[in-house]
């Protein structure tokens, strides 16, 4: 299969609808039926089943379609990291990383400064994220390598290697009774009156229900903790970021984060090998 296929035949199957799917792609309509036609005797399987009004998928289009997607993010991918590193856009050879914004801030200006010391270290952009957009970018090959932290970030299908693990605390506003304690459960921290744990988006940008504030990045979400609106999970490492108006204490039964440097499994890159092998020696 050609990609130029797989774009047409994704178009269809998305719009279900040949004339819109046309236009989509800029093209005229003939052309696009000739070329799904031609897939599918290619593939001696029916794609679509269409009708003089309708247009749908068969389990065999089902299937295609997901692949279809995939293939193409990979060489959309592929593309990028191509061109990145030959310095297409800035003239010059360099890596990305992906790192979220609240996170790692120590960890991350470690590395960076451990790297730069090394003989032939190539400049590397740092792109900082909000929750999970880290892993998207690698996947999408907009970063070589990201931070991630388990168990929020999914490491499926990347190469990884452990970095640090760290305990959890909730963020309270300074003052309140909990902050009394040297230690507290997440029972005492479930639906605490008037302090509910916040509500991030999902990767589509929709917010799951509940009574807690909709937040869009760490410094949002701190702000609404000193107010009283809030309270939140986070990372031990976060206690550099809180200000006098804010306390952190320990939550025993949190699950432990573990920070790791990921890489997509294919990649040849002595660059990425080389801040890999940096991240791992700063223990």
């Amino acid at each position: 299969m050609e990609t130029r296929e797989l774009r047409y035949f994704v178009a269809v199957a998305e719009e279900l609808h040949f004339g819109r799917a046309a236009q989509r792609l800029g093209i005229a309509q003939p052309p696009l039926s000739r070329a799904i036609q031609q897939l599918e005797r290619r593939l001696g399987a029916v794609l679509l089943d269409r009708t003089s009004r309708t247009v749908t998928l068969t389990e065999a289009g089902s299937v295609l379609l997901d692949e279809g997607r995939a293939a193409l993010d990979a060489v959309a991918a592929a593309e990028r990291r191509t061109r990145r590193a030959a310095g297409s856009a800035t003239g010059r050879p360099g890596l990305v990383l992906a790192a979220k914004a609240s996170a790692s801030r120590e960890l991350l200006a470690k590395l960076l400064d451990t790297y730069a010391a090394e003989p032939g270290a190539l400049p590397v952009d740092v792109i900082l994220c909000g929750p999970a957009e880290q892993e998207r970018l690698l996947r999408e090959g907009r970063a070589d390598v990201a931070l991630l932290h388990r168990p929020f970030d999914s490491t499926a299908g990347l190469h990884t290697e452990e970095l640090s693990t760290e305990g959890q605390v909730v963020v309270l506003p300074a003052g309140h009774p909990l902050t009394a304690r040297a230690h507290v459960h997440m029972a005492d921290i479930t639906g605490l009156p008037g302090l509910p744990l916040p509500r991030w988006p999902d990767p589509d940008g929709t917010y799951p229900p509940g009574p807690g504030p909709q937040v869009r990045d760490n410094a949002q979400l701190l702000q609404l903790v000193a107010l009283g609106r809030a309270c939140a999970v986070s990372p031990e490492s976060c206690r550099a970021q809180l200000h006098g108006d804010l306390a952190a204490v320990p939550v025993l039964d949190a699950p432990k984060v573990t920070t790791v440097i990921a890489w997509p499994p294919h990649s040849r890159s002595r660059a990425v090998a080389d801040l890999v092998r940096t991240a791992t020696h700063l223990q």
